[in-house]
């Protein structure tokens, strides 16, 4: 059976307060579309690693758990504070999927930001944008998505990202994003359940974050 593993990363530093409820909602709104995607595509497993990050703390409320053996947050489980240590949450996260996954298996990194690399004491840039250029060779997916206050395009191609995404930090924005990142999930999954040529393979890893426009 083909197994797709989704690594979602998202900030849980301090100023993240502001889109609280909404990046709250929104980790439930993508669980359960995972869950969704499990039942509709039954001959593919789903499974899901969840990560919060803020300054010394990395949190999984999701640890490689089978889609139907997932459960949303509970209130008062996603509680912004700290710095963000961007680059030891996306190294980390990295290297405990790749520990799990099999070569023929696919992987879709999102990660989600309000804020640059401020406080990581483990991995460095190079380090990081190095790990991602090898595990893009593999086949990862992998999607940067950051407020609209970053230079996200920047961001995201400085660690080797093709496919990112900017946001409006309020409700609405934030709503929008994770409805974007929704339909682009179940576009990918129509997608790795065709018959793809290797083109349409690449183009699709390389462009996560467009494929509802297709």
């Amino acid at each position: 059976m083909k197994t797709v593993y989704n690594l979602i990363i998202v900030d849980e530093s301090g100023s993240m307060c502001l889109i609280e409820q909404q990046a709250f909602a929104g980790m439930n709104e993508t669980i359960q579309t995972v869950q969704q995607l499990q039942k509709k595509y039954p001959e593919i497993e789903q499974r899901i690693t969840l990560m919060t990050f803020e300054t010394g703390k990395r949190r999984y409320h999701l640890d490689n758990v089978p889609a139907k053996q997932a459960h949303v947050l509970r209130p008062g489980e996603y509680r912004p504070g700290g710095g963000t240590p961007l680059y030891d949450a996306v190294g980390e996260g990295i290297a405990k999927v790749n520990a799990v996954c099999g070569v023929d298996d696919e992987v879709v990194v999102t990660i989600i930001t309000d804020g640059e690399e401020n406080s990581s004491m483990e991995y460095n840039h190079k380090m990081v944008k190095n790990l991602i250029e090898k595990m893009k060779k593999q086949g990862w997916t992998f999607a940067f998505i950051g407020t609209d206050n970053l230079d996200v395009s920047g961001m995201a191609q400085s660690l080797g990202i093709d496919s990112h995404l900017s946001f409006s930090e309020d409700a609405a924005g934030t709503q929008m994003m994770f409805e974007r990142v929704r339909s682009c999930r179940e576009a990918n999954m129509a997608c790795i359940a065709s018959d793809e040529s290797d083109e349409q393979r690449a183009h699709r890893r390389a462009n996560f974050l467009n494929l509802d426009e297709a």
